[in-house]
């Protein structure tokens, strides 16, 4: 009986050993800073290229929102594309004792 009991125990680990893997790749940093550089960088790259001739004038003849919010687009995409180059490595399996 005993001997079942620690194969599902060994099984419960497991499963959650690979739910925690899977919230640790969900909720990466980079994933996180990443959308929120583009989400941000779209919003103020709309803005930059409405602006008009008053705002740019009062930014000494730079579209500033313009200029910044393509640098949060192209800061956004290099965190996402360093997310997909580089996943976070798996944690390694727990080490299992052999059978007495």
């Amino acid at each position: 009986m005993s001997e079942h009991s620690d194969k599902d125990l060994q099984c419960e680990v497991s499963d959650l050993q690979t739910k925690s893997a899977t919230a640790a790749r969900l909720f990466d940093i980079r994933r996180i800073i990443g959308a929120l550089f583009v989400l941000y960088g779209v919003i103020v790259t709309i803005a930059g290229l409405t602006d008009d001739d008053a705002a740019i004038a009062k930014a000494q003849g730079i579209n500033i929102n313009l200029w910044t919010g393509l640098a949060m687009l192209a800061l956004g995409l290099f965190f996402l594309l360093w997310l997909k180059l580089r996943p976070m490595a798996p944690p390694p399996p727990a080490p299992t004792e052999p059978p007495e």
